[in-house]
């Protein structure tokens, strides 16, 4: 199952991706949201490699998720590969500029189920796609505006 959403953000791609590569701020931003999220690698630099272990609450049970920071290009690319039970996800977020001044964001999910009860939850997913493909795109608008307002600030 495949989600994907572009948005177009007014500033320089070089300050995009530095936004969007922060990554303390994102951990605190997920933490405000209720969701435990630490380091489990000892990286000290920015790039591949780095790691995070989340704890959530899903359909009111608490799940862990590990992501993985596996492929970093400044100031273009990311891509993060997670795994929560039986539940395996890919998400690429690419940057690309379309002039000095303006930034096309691309995010684009793919979950592979693992298990028989990781297939359920992605079946249900399924069933309810246009729903959360809104609710997708709404968030990816909320973050567009955020970040926006962030490089316009700085």
């Amino acid at each position: 199952m495949e989600f994907s959403h572009k948005e177009d953000i007014e500033a320089p791609l070089e300050r995009v991706f530095e936004e969007i590569s922060d990554f303390d701020q994102i951990e605190r931003s997920v933490m405000r949201r209720g969701i435990e999220v630490s380091r489990s690698d000892a990286q000290e630099a920015v790039g591949e490699g780095m790691s995070w272990r989340a704890r959530f609450t899903f359909r009111g049970k608490a799940r862990d998720a590990d992501i993985r920071l596996v492929r970093y290009e400044p100031p273009t690319l990311m891509v993060f590969e997670s795994k929560s039970g039986g539940l395996e996800t890919r998400s690429v977020v690419e940057c690309v500029a379309l002039s000095r001044s303006r930034t096309r964001i691309s995010v684009d999910v793919a979950l592979t189920p693992k298990t028989l009860s990781a297939r359920l939850i992605v079946q249900s997913m399924k069933l309810a796609k246009g729903k959360i493909d809104r609710k997708f795109r709404a968030r990816m608008a909320d973050a567009a505006s955020e970040l926006e307002r962030r490089t316009k600030s700085a």
